[in-house]
């Protein structure tokens, strides 16, 4: 079976026919999964080119799944002055909404006001806000009094509080969203592969890279892949690709961590979430209603490493518990945390950038960068620039690749899943217009429609249909990505865990060995998202 072939087999069912031929010459390779690969991959394949995406391991499986959950134009990036920045990600913000309706929220923040100047400076700048969004501003910021802050936010603390400010930005689910990404691009022709690394570069006699060799990591078999340009957008491992083109070359990423904390809904009382604009290292902080829960963050830590599964630290786990507890009645505790995470961000840090400047203050616009052998690489940015982050990254390779000019068309891209009305009382909401599918899945099986866990909504048929329908091979990819209780509740998705895996191999054609090595590797793993003994 020719190479191509045996890769199809990790694709989508809409793989089509064209890409049998191991010989072919792809217009784009993208190397890495995450928001900005399967971003390009969606604008190059709708604009008609050849395309394939390689991820070493699972779609968002680092830092585009360990988010805030928010999309925004960056408020303190407003108070930094950096107003293209803002303007940029407050149109992006709106064209996310309207392509992804399902996804995409509207969402109401509250600053809650201590202080007599604060009312009148956070309406001004926030009104600043509403008008850079212009037409695609999700609501009007206006000033609230004590009574009607206490209404939306019941837990919030009231000693001294004067009133607050409320403002509108966007709140989503980034793996999720990821996963629609990853399904639009197949629809157009791409084809997306996960537990595929790249291992080498190729070049011709002049230096010009001409491919990528690369290896199943689930059935440890290589292969070679040709291309006109490769991408490189594996986010906080850019420089690894980088130095395989270049070795010795510097690094070009700063990794800097994010650790969230999830609590129950009742630490805020309502829907409505709360942002804290001046933490004690100069940041601001959020308490998102999400799925059920409140996921409070983030911190901003300089790391020195970049891997996979980063670990919270005990100080930034106590930062967000002793932040949040200041501003709520009802003040969380370690023991109150169902699920903690941490994510890397791939920050651009300026070349000179080596006197430790504090990470809250590097861009988050992103950069590109061309190698003397044609490797493209795109670093910085964040979720809600993804879609105009993968427009200039197409621009640039389809000119590197010498290929045939072809409009950008992803502003005005439905997404797959695109429906507009969605009822978010409970998780089926993600799927938008599969969440039929998967209710023709539950009558086809009375098993696929047993609960998964007691305490949530999750069924059989979403396992069945991750699999089927959303290249889920491995129990965290179900748990962490697909399903989100990882995230949500570790107790309860270590719970699951045997369940689930019986589910998968059953789909997967695996044995009994395999559901225990697959239950035992994701527990060991979710423990570290508990932050008390099990």
């Amino acid at each position: 079976m020719c190479e191509i072939l045996h890769i199809l087999k990790y694709c989508m069912k809409r793989i089509t026919v064209q890409l049998k031929d191991s010989s072919i010459e792809w217009d784009m390779i993208i190397v890495g999964g995450g928001a900005t690969g399967l971003g390009t991959a969606v604008d190059a394949a709708s604009r008609g080119y050849k395309v394939a995406l390689l991820e070493q391991s699972d779609f968002t499986k680092s830092t585009s799944s360990r988010s805030t959950k928010l999309v925004h134009g960056g408020v303190r990036y407003l108070a930094q002055g950096d107003v293209g920045l803002v303007v940029d990600a407050l149109q992006e913000r709106g064209l996310m909404k309207a392509n992804a309706p399902h996804l995409v929220k509207d969402q109401r923040f509250i600053i809650g006001n201590y202080r007599w100047w604060e009312k009148p400076f956070y309406t001004l700048g926030l009104t600043l806000y509403d008008i850079l969004a212009a037409k695609r501003a999700f609501g009007r910021s206006l000033p609230l009094s004590r009574k009607q802050v206490m209404a939306e936010i019941p837990q919030i603390k009231t000693q001294g509080l004067k009133g607050g400010v409320v403002y509108h930005d966007g709140q989503f689910d980034d793996s999720r969203m990821a996963i629609n990404l990853a399904q639009t691009a197949t629809e157009y022709g791409a084809v997306c592969v996960n537990y595929v690394k790249v291992t080498g570069l190729t070049k011709d006699e002049t230096g010009k890279i001409t491919g990528v060799d690369a290896c199943d990591m689930l059935e440890n078999r290589s292969f070679h892949l040709k291309a006109k340009v490769v991408i490189n957008a594996t986010g906080i491992f850019v420089d690894k690709l980088m130095q395989i083109d270049v070795p010795k070359k510097g690094n070009l990423v700063r990794p800097s961590q994010g650790v969230h904390l999830v609590v129950d809904k009742s630490f805020l009382g309502g829907n409505t979430a709360i942002m804290i604009p001046k933490t004690s290292d100069g940041r601001v902080l959020f308490g998102v209603p999400w799925h059920g829960k409140v996921v409070l963050g983030t911190t901003d830590t300089p790391m020195n490493e970049c891997v996979l599964e980063p670990r919270a630290l005990d100080e930034e786990i106590d930062f967000i518990l002793r932040t949040a507890g200041a501003y709520l009645v009802k003040q969380p505790r370690r023991e109150d945390v169902l699920s903690v995470f941490a994510g890397l961000r791939p920050l651009a840090a300026p070349r000179n950038n080596s006197d430790g400047k504090k990470t809250k203050e590097i861009s988050r616009s992103h950069k590109i960068i061309v190698s003397e052998g044609g490797l493209l690489t795109v670093t910085g940015g964040k979720w809600t620039t993804y879609r105009r982050m993968s427009e200039d990254v197409v621009n640039r390779a389809a000119r590197i690749a010498g290929l045939p000019p072809a409009k950008c068309v992803t502003r005005q891209l439905h997404l797959h899943g695109y429906k507009k009305a969605v009822n978010r009382a409970s998780f089926g909401y993600v799927y938008g217009s599969d969440y039929e599918k998967i209710l023709l899945l539950q009558r086809e099986n009375a098993a696929w429609r047993e609960k998964l866990h007691p305490q949530y909504d999750y069924t059989g048929a979403e396992v069945v249909w991750a699999v089927r329908e959303e290249m889920a091979f491995t129990l965290e990819d179900v748990l962490a990505r697909r399903l989100r209780l990882l995230f949500l509740d570790a107790r309860a998705a270590i719970e699951t865990a045997p369940g689930v895996a019986s589910l998968m191999a059953n789909e997967l054609g695996e044995d009994a060995a395999w559901e225990k090595t697959q239950a035992d590797t994701f527990v060991a793993m979710a423990k570290e998202y508990c932050l008390s003994a099990l």
